[in-house]
């Protein structure tokens, strides 16, 4: 029984996944076919990650007032009347708002699953669990890209299939016996601890935030005019998280050995190259294109949770949750920003000022980072690296107890 409740919660989220991770490259290209502006195109990404902030603040309030399965189906709901709204009004600010909803629908949706989660794992399963969790958000984000090679831009039938499968996350929740877990307790947002534990961590958050939201939902437009083919688009969106899963476990076994400014430092300086290589080479075709993307998700997609790793290495056991839920919201406040802004420069400068934009704030990270080295000691004792999807305030509950301090194996790099 207690198989079927994880594979449940599982598919659940693999559909949340599918329907908001389909729908921000699904509206780039339809409103590209609409005639919307570029800069209403990245307003449209933004929208997303205010809705995702949202969601995350609101939605253990509402669990404590309805109860979780009544604020799941709210927020699926929700995110249903937001996808399918874009049928009935074409409009960029009407599509904006909608795209709220949907930001909301993901980020309540997946907290409820995570609560539900912590609630079912113990000690002994807590490992596994996680490793799960991992695979099923990286493949779910990946599915949802290449979904975009077989949805027809602005089209009934494309927005009505992601509705579908919005909603079909209610089923594997409701057709299964599982019980209720106890209302988590409400957790008090504090962005200024992060900024008093280590401001790197919060820069590397911010700057995972930027770099993420600016490919997912302002990515689609760059593909569209370097001439890629909408399948094509797909497939850079899907090469970059793929990167993203192939990074995670070299990334972490540096982060585990070395000093973590370090590896955040290699991590930028990196990117930055890459992302002169990616301009050098954008016109090359699409295995050049999907290759240089792949690198470019393994350099970038890690620097969340090296970047929240460090920031654990400095924090009392108590304030984890509470740290890790600050982390989300700096990741939060850039991707709002990112999309706007990305798609801007994209107006005025042509498609590469999408990766010289990206290298920017990437080499600024890497010189904080140097800045940093000198003015504070790396700690004796650190915490072991994770992955950490970023889904909701809720995820740091989960990861508690997975985090033990241990002594780095390598060279401590001061």
């Amino acid at each position: 029984m207690l198989a079927i409740s994880f594979f449940s919660l599982f598919l659940t989220i693999v559909l949340l996944q599918l329907s908001s991770g389909a729908l921000g490259p699904l509206d780039a290209l339809s409103g590209i076919e609409l005639g919307f502006t570029t800069a209403q195109i990245g307003l449209l990404g933004s929208a997303h990650f205010i809705g995702f902030f949202l969601g995350c603040w609101w939605c253990p309030r509402l669990i404590g007032i309805i109860g979780h399965s009544r604020a799941f189906a709210a927020f699926a709901s929700a995110g249903t009347i937001g996808i399918l709204g874009h049928v009935l009004i074409f409009d960029a600010m009407a599509w904006t708002l909608l795209r709220i909803l949907s930001g909301m629908c993901v980020a309540g949706c997946i907290t409820v699953v995570e609560v539900w989660l912590q609630s079912k794992v113990s000690n002994a399963t807590r490992g596994r669990t996680l490793g799960v969790y991992r695979v099923v958000d990286m493949a779910g984000g990946m599915l949802a890209q290449l979904m975009i090679g077989v949805l027809d831009p602005g089209s009934y039938v494309s927005y009505a299939l992601l509705a579908i499968v919005c909603s079909a996350s209610l089923l594997p929740l409701v057709l299964t016996r599982i019980p209720q877990p106890e209302t988590p307790t409400r957790q008090r947002l504090r962005p200024m601890l992060v900024v008093r534990t280590s401001p790197m961590a919060m820069a590397g958050v911010f700057v995972a935030g930027l770099t993420t939201a600016c490919i997912r939902m302002v990515g689609p437009v760059y593909g569209q005019q370097i001439g890629l083919a909408q399948d094509q688009i797909g497939y850079f969106l899907a090469a970059f998280i793929l990167g993203g899963a192939i990074g995670q476990y070299p990334v972490g076994w540096l982060a585990d050995r070395y000093d973590r400014r370090n590896v955040l430092v290699s991590l930028s300086l990196a990117a930055v190259a890459c992302c002169m290589l990616i301009l050098a080479l954008q016109t090359g075709g699409i295995a050049i294109v999907f290759l240089t993307t792949i690198l470019f998700g393994i350099l970038t997609y890690p620097i969340y949770s090296v970047a929240a790793a460090h920031a654990n290495d400095f924090a009392e056991p108590s304030a984890i949750v509470e740290l890790n839920a600050s982390l989300l919201f700096f990741f939060a406040v850039g991707a709002i920003l990112s999309p706007l802004f990305g798609s801007l420069l994209i107006d005025s400068y042509g498609a590469s000022a999408m990766f010289v934009f990206i290298g920017a704030v990437h080499c600024a990270l890497g010189i904080l980072g140097i800045a940093r080295m000198a003015w504070r000691p790396t700690p004796s004792v650190r915490t072991k690296y994770v992955y950490v999807p970023r889904t909701s305030f809720q995820i740091g509950r989960l990861l508690r107890r997975n985090r033990n301090g241990h002594k780095p194996s390598g060279h401590g790099g001061e």
